[in-house]
């Protein structure tokens, strides 16, 4: 019975895939998810090392579209699965039940690079948290680790400022070496007792703008 399943799976996993055969990259990988379990996976360029039977994580790309039955593309660090990846996943009935259809790729990947991130995981204690960029307040770089805050949260993420840098909305903006800021999560603009700016954000942070970037915070934000 367990070997008529395998061959069952193997069987309606191969017709997905020869579905995909025409637009998949060459160096992709392939991942399949029922409920909590990957049932299938096929190795490309990019190997994240999944075995089938292997339980889903809570934040994987797996999780989140067996979750919400949507499309959902992504990055994920490298703290979730080991190695980081750019996945793209989809909602499928696989076999009766619901289930992901996953394509990993390199976060390196054209692909990946480019599109504006719509979201990122975050480590918060011991659990992964997928955030909508719109809910960031903005990210720090603080004792070699990168951070990102929403509401009085923070989350740690593996990215750099500098690899953020080229994937966020137009709407993030580099104003020190140690921040990027959103800018809708602006409060107000002051100078402090040495003429220096300082950005107020809503949740009350205050955060300097560093002479560096100064030029592009007033041309950017238009003062």
């Amino acid at each position: 019975m367990v070997q008529e399943t395998e061959i069952s799976i193997k069987i309606a996993a191969n017709q997905y895939c020869s579905l995909l055969k025409d637009w998949l990259p060459e160096d992709a990988s392939i991942a399949i998810a029922v409920e909590e379990t990957y049932v299938y996976y096929a190795a490309g360029t990019h190997d994240i090392l999944l075995d089938n039977g292997k339980k889903i994580k809570r934040g994987s790309i797996a999780d989140q579209v067996i979750n919400k039955r949507r499309k959902v593309e992504a990055i994920i660090d490298e703290e979730l699965l080991g190695t980081a990846y750019y996945g793209i996943g989809y909602p499928i009935n696989f076999l009766g039940k619901p289930a992901a259809l996953i394509i990993i790729l390199s976060p390196e990947h054209p692909e990946a690079k480019g599109k504006p991130l719509r979201f990122v995981t975050g480590k918060q204690q011991d659990q992964w948290v997928p955030i909508s960029i719109e809910q960031i307040s903005h990210f720090e770089s603080l004792n070699k680790k990168t951070w990102f805050y929403v509401d009085d949260e923070q989350y740690k993420i593996n990215f750099t400022l500098k690899e953020l840098s080229r994937r966020l909305p137009d709407f993030f903006l580099r104003i020190h070496r140690s921040y990027i800021i959103n800018i809708h999560s602006i409060d107000r603009i002051t100078r402090d007792f040495s003429s220096n700016l300082i950005i107020s954000m809503k949740n009350g942070t205050e955060l300097p703008v560093s002479n560096s970037y100064l030029i592009d915070v007033k041309r950017v934000l238009e003062f």
